[in-house]
């Protein structure tokens, strides 16, 4: 039913020009509003849409966005001069940058203004 429409993701947040600061600004990624909504237009034409809860948003828990990066060192030395910190999760080891090397794809975690979380991993 579903095959052949064109799909896309969305997450909330708490501040939407906050929001569109950040994905614009911080990470350079275009983005567009209306209806007081915003659309991430992500590389490879995929579209994320971004959505206000106020203060009924709750921060997602889980990695909502994955950047595949060809060099996670130099990416999150970036973000780090752009003003991202990096999260570090009990029981996952990550180097003093924030990068987990402990198996699987070098990845490390940040968060948005509304504090959901986006990771940024070295494709192999």
């Amino acid at each position: 039913m579903f095959g052949a429409t064109k799909a896309f993701s969305g997450f909330s947040v708490d501040d939407v020009p906050a929001a569109r600061a950040f994905y614009e600004e911080t990470l350079g990624i275009r983005v567009s509003e209306a209806n007081g909504m915003l659309t991430l237009h992500l590389a490879g034409d995929r579209n994320v849409l971004v959505y206000p809860k106020g203060d009924a948003h709750t921060p997602a828990t889980y990695t909502i966005l994955n950047f595949p990066v060809p060099d996670i060192e130099a990416a999150v030395d970036e973000l780090a001069r752009r003003g991202v910190r990096f999260e570090r999760y009990e029981g996952v080891a990550a180097d003093d940058r924030g990068i987990f090397r402990g198996g699987g794809p070098l990845i490390a975690w940040f968060t948005d203004p509304a504090g959901n979380v986006l990771a940024v991993l070295e494709e192999s």
